[in-house]
């Protein structure tokens, strides 16, 4: 998982969405097949998506938050004019120093409407044009850092919790199965007993139902039933009493 969102950071800024958008698809695909590996089915669709989404929101505030720290690295800090104002999703402002030469860079972009034309501004301009220009509290990528970690978090922390679910699941339906086997087990032994075991002179057998602690007195007499005899309900004394004919007996299901 971190390996991903760090290769993935890593190729941000050499490849696009084109190839973007696949690794991520991919990297779901194998999340869900490593999901249901774990034994998690019943949510596994879901919690790759999650992951997915959460692990690339992780790598696009990285990223910004890697514009940040680069800018602040080799920017230059200067005071600049605002001389054109334009809004689509946002300000974006043209800056000029006070030589009437122009910031380097894109345009200086915020999302509310905080600066009007002929505004001086301090900003940190990138010397090489690449990032655009912004004001030191802009530039703080604090933020960026702890919203990418809790973001990698949450999808580390879903895995995890996948993986926990599914070490759950596998072993419930382990011990479903070895119940079931159990109870298989003893029922065998309960009709081989009602075959070979010989009654007592009132015609009953007799068993211990400790030899059988996963039937109930409801499903021995179903077995019994089955054999050609019955439960008897009455007067048991701690045993299961079998007969052909009894004075009140077991419903057998």
């Amino acid at each position: 998982m971190l390996a991903v969102i760090a290769g993935m950071y890593v190729l941000a800024d050499d490849v696009g969405l084109v190839v973007q958008v696949p690794l991520w698809v991919v990297h779901g695909a194998l999340l869900l097949l490593g999901i249901r590996k774990f034994g998690a089915r019943g949510s596994s669709s879901y919690a790759a998506l999650f992951i997915v989404v959460v692990s690339s929101l992780a790598v696009g505030v990285a990223g910004i938050g890697r514009e940040d720290l680069t800018l602040q690295q080799r920017g230059e800090t200067v005071v600049a004019t605002v001389v054109g104002e334009r809004y689509n999703r946002g300000s974006y402002y043209t800056l000029e120093h006070e030589d009437g030469t122009r910031v380097p860079g894109p345009e200086m972009r915020t999302t509310p409407d905080l600066y009007d034309v002929g505004q001086r501004v301090t900003v940190i301009e990138d010397p090489e044009a690449d990032l655009r220009p912004q004001t030191p509290g802009q530039a703080d990528a604090t933020g960026e850092v702890f919203g990418a970690a809790g973001f990698a978090l949450a999808a580390v922390g879903s895995v995890v919790w996948m993986a926990w679910r599914g070490a759950v699941t596998e072993r419930d339906m382990g011990e479903a199965v070895g119940r079931a086997r159990l109870r298989r087990e003893q029922e065998e032994k309960l009709r081989e007993a009602l075959r070979a075991y010989p009654a007592d002179r009132r015609g009953y057998i007799k068993v211990s139902p400790g030899e059988y602690p996963d039937l109930t007195h409801g499903r021995a007499a179903r077995i019994a039933w089955e054999e050609g005899l019955r439960a008897e309900a009455a007067g048991n004394r701690g045993v299961w009493r079998f007969s052909e004919t009894v004075i009140e007996e077991v419903p057998h299901r």
